[in-house]
């Protein structure tokens, strides 16, 4: 039974989202609407709580401090009104509920944090071609030569 409720959930899905997890820092991108026009209102922050991971509705509580006063948003994954949720950072934490971190500065937590673009995707890129490694070889002879 608790395997076609699974299965259920994740058809009821819309899009997809990379799995987010606790430590995280995102950049949410929300769709505004203000009178007759739409904007997009990016809202960057840490995820200090993941809740419903199995569910066709996940939510996430992103936190941030903003001018000295902690702003707390907790968004449906896959709401219509959220545009796409971006990586900036993560970092590697023990707990999966990160509540003890309102209490504390960014400095006091202490958190490591990796920035996306190093974090090595899932799928590795093909090799350079030999022709590319050469070039580069070539050029850092060049810059030698020059400094001489």
């Amino acid at each position: 039974m608790q395997k076609k409720v699974i299965e259920f959930n994740k058809e009821q899905r819309t899009k997809q989202a990379s799995d987010f997890k606790s430590g995280d820092v995102v950049k949410v991108y929300r769709k505004i609407k203000e009178g007759e026009k739409d904007r997009v209102q990016v809202f960057e922050g840490l995820i200090i709580a993941v809740k419903g991971k199995q569910s066709s509705s996940p939510t996430i509580t992103v936190r941030k401090v903003s001018n000295g006063v902690g702003v707390e948003l907790i968004l449906p994954i896959y709401s219509p009104s959220i545009d796409k949720i971006e990586l900036v950072k993560t970092a590697k934490v023990r707990r999966a509920k990160l509540y003890f971190l309102r209490g504390l500065t960014a400095k006091k937590s202490r958190m490591k944090y990796k920035e996306a673009a190093s974090i090595v995707p899932e799928e590795a890129p093909v090799a350079a071609e030999p022709v590319a490694e050469e070039a580069i070889a070539e050029a850092k002879e060049e810059k030698i030569e020059e400094t001489k």
